[in-house]
């Protein structure tokens, strides 16, 4: 059945395209122009699903050009293989990966060679496709810290020394990789771990299960990092963290109260400058008036200053 152009969009608008591809295609003169237009294969497709919401043989050449409109059309209106768009689909990795899994729910050969290429769905394809270690993907997975780490702990579940050089070079996988691969300390990874607030913090506490001077140079200078290490690793204060610590308000605030357990002069210029950490040490910490940070705490726009006045200056606010 011949398919006319003016009437395809005719019904295009009454199933609610979009207004600005409506004034585009209102201005071509049929099928011709349209093939040619760089979105033809998404409007192609969305014809099809969303008005015929079936086959659209004269459309099908424009659809098998692009790789995630020819994955589209054959995973939600074919619902099953489409030769016609494979080829375009194997040359795609993620698009690949999607028709293996979702249409034909194994492996798929013709698209294995762009799927090797990218970590991500190299890693994806072993896991959900061939469910098990997948060597012709295996380099670029090596490649990528994350994937790697990731392919070791659910596809090989266990250490992967091809992989590790790639892995201790980041040190939040080179973290993930002991706790989760190893089990364990890592030396390998550790002057990279070392370098990194957070990372080093965590080996610290779920790897190392104690102090790790190799990591506390650059722990010390975060304020939230050298907080945690000192509550959960040392178990009491830290000097050498405390300036870090000293300087932001909420840090400070928790470290007067959680570690300290009373005032910290050192850090009280920095917290009384913030008017919800002001409240709460005055509140928590001094357990009264701090006259000090009242200009600032006053001064809040928000719920802040009446919540002051009502807890801690004990003042009917209305």
């Amino acid at each position: 059945m011949r398919l006319d152009f003016h009437d395809a969009i005719a019904r295009a608008t009454q199933a609610g395209a979009c207004r600005e591809a409506l004034e585009v295609l209102e201005s071509m003169s049929g099928w011709d122009e349209f093939a040619r237009h760089p979105k033809a294969p998404e409007w192609a497709y969305w014809y099809a699903s969303n008005v015929v919401q079936d086959r659209v043989r004269r459309l099908e050449p424009i659809i098998a050009r692009e790789p995630e409109y020819a994955y589209r059309y054959a995973s939600n209106v074919i619902r099953w293989r489409w030769p016609q768009g494979e080829p375009a689909i194997a040359q795609s990795a993620e698009w690949a990966w999607r028709y293996a899994k979702h249409v034909i729910g194994g492996p798929w050969p013709q698209g294995e060679p762009a799927i090797a290429q990218s970590a991500e769905w190299a890693y994806c394809y072993a896991v959900d496709v061939i469910r098990g270690r997948w060597p012709q993907g295996e380099p670029a997975i090596a490649r990528n810290p994350r994937y790697a780490h990731c392919y070791a702990s659910k596809i090989i579940r266990g250490p992967w020394p091809q992989a590790e050089p790639t892995i201790a070079k980041h040190p939040q996988w080179a973290y993930r990789y002991a706790v989760y691969v190893i089990g364990g300390p890592w030396p390998q990874a550790e002057p990279t771990i070392a370098k990194h607030p957070q990372w080093a913090y965590c080996y610290a506490a779920d790897v190392i299960l104690g102090r790790w001077p190799q990591g506390e140079a650059a722990i010390a200078k975060h304020p939230e990092w050298a907080y945690r290490y000192a509550i959960d690793v040392i178990d009491g204060r830290w000097p050498q963290g405390e300036a870090a610590i000293a300087k932001h308000p909420q840090w400070a605030y928790r470290y007067a109260i959680d570690v300290i357990d009373g005032r910290w002069p050192e850090a009280e210029p920095a917290i009384s400058q913030h008017p919800e950490w002001a409240h709460c040490y005055a509140r928590h910490v001094i357990g009264g008036p701090w006259p000090e940070a009242e200009p600032v705490i006053l001064s809040s726009d928000d719920e802040t200053a009446s919540c002051y006045q009502r807890e801690v200056l004990g003042r009917t606010v209305s």
